[in-house]
């Protein structure tokens, strides 16, 4: 939490750690540069930057949770967990970059996956386990064959 301060009334500024190399407003690869995006009235007073800090924290934490439960319940449970992490992001460095972590990684697998020679595995991988499932369900069909439920003699 980046909420603490050397003066009395005034709030701590994120340290750009990056290289003095490039643009100053954006980081590598046109990314926004770490820190609170609060309002400026709300970060001018200590103690309205923490409650709003405290206040997205606990809107995050809902919808994270929320997708947590989406898991193993009907919903998109990773895309509101991830959705939680962007409203985390609004406000806290570690969330910036786990979410920053996270879209260079999806991007990278879907870079991997339109790759020609793993699509082309995927297909064979795909078609092979098709021929399987195809035969399995022939020899169960051909073995006990079909009865549709509506014709079950009780």
């Amino acid at each position: 939490m980046n909420a603490e301060s050397d003066e009395r009334g005034r709030v701590a500024e994120p340290v750009d750690r990056r290289p003095a190399t490039g643009d100053v407003t954006e980081g590598a690869a046109g990314e926004q540069e770490l820190g609170s995006r609060a309002p400026d009235f709300i970060k001018a007073r200590r103690t309205l930057h923490l409650s709003w800090q405290v206040g997205v924290f606990v809107v995050g934490l809902a919808v994270v949770g929320a997708g947590v439960v989406m898991l193993p319940l009907p919903g998109p449970g990773w895309l509101v967990i991830f959705a939680g992490m962007a409203i985390w992001a609004t406000e806290f460095v570690w969330a910036q970059l786990v979410l920053r972590w996270t879209k260079r990684k999806v991007t990278e697998a879907a870079q991997r996956a339109l790759d020609p020679k793993v699509r082309r595995r995927n297909i064979i991988l795909t078609t092979v386990g098709l021929v399987i499932v195809a035969v399995l369900v022939g020899i169960y069909v051909w073995k006990y064959g079909i009865v549709m439920p509506w014709k079950i003699d009780r």
